[in-house]
């Protein structure tokens, strides 16, 4: 299993415009091949931040979703509401 966190901080003025486009990308997301979860957690002590868990059944699908549709719709359409450039952090799955 590969797991991803991503952490993204958005601008003030576009969280909700952020949570809207995110929900699109994950409905979709987690009906792809090999995906395990797709979950969008917002700090609570301080709703700027994100991150996004992704885990995939393997690299491979992994990569695969770096080439769907709505993955590379929702990274053009939220890139400009980041107030800093999202950082993804790749972990190898060893339990469950």
């Amino acid at each position: 299993m590969i797991v991803t966190i991503v952490h993204v901080e958005v601008k003030p003025e576009y969280v909700d415009d952020f949570i809207e486009a995110t929900s699109e990308n994950h409905l979709l997301s987690v009906k792809e091949p090999g995906n395990l979860r797709f979950d969008v957690l917002q700090l609570t002590e301080n709703p700027v931040q994100f991150a996004l868990y992704e885990a995939y059944e393997s690299a491979e699908y992994a990569a695969a979703h770096k080439e769907t549709a709505h993955y590379l719709t929702w990274r053009v359409k939220v890139a400009e509401w980041m107030a800093k450039p999202r950082e993804g952090i790749s972990y190898q799955g060893l339990l469950p």
